[in-house]
């Protein structure tokens, strides 16, 4: 399915986020799983670690583990919640994060039923880039 923006809408992705928050999401702990596509076809998935300092948010393991498997390129991107609460949009540091990191990246948002894939610039309108963005 092709969204409003004429971005593909990754449903492997979506549903391997999906199996990943249901399958390891632990009380407090872990409760948002992400699943990105890479540049070459595979999907990451990465659970958030929750901690009072701020740990890392579903999106920022998911970067750190593709970089672990030597993929430097992420294509699109979902996190979802657990106990049924869907797809979660990226908090501000991920929009900022992700930006810096894969300026072409797009962002599955909105209802598990209807999702669309966004453009991560469009979820960070004026924001701060680098130079050679």
């Amino acid at each position: 399915m092709t969204t409003d923006s004429g971005v593909p809408v990754d449903h492997a992705l979506l549903h391997a986020a999906e199996e990943a928050v249901a399958a390891y999401a632990r009380g407090d702990d872990h409760t948002v799983a992400a699943a990105a596509r890479t540049a070459d076809g595979r999907i990451v998935t990465g659970l958030n670690v929750y901690h009072f300092t701020g740990g890392p948010c579903a999106e920022l393991v998911v970067m750190g583990a593709a970089a672990a498997q030597g993929a430097y390129d992420l294509r699109q991107i979902v996190a979802v919640a657990d106990e049924g609460r869907g797809i979660l949009p990226p908090c501000g540091r991920c929009r900022q994060v992700l930006l810096d990191y894969y300026p072409s990246l797009t962002v599955l948002l909105g209802p598990r039923d209807t999702p669309r894939a966004l453009p991560i610039r469009s979820l960070l309108p004026e924001a701060y880039v680098t130079a050679d963005q």
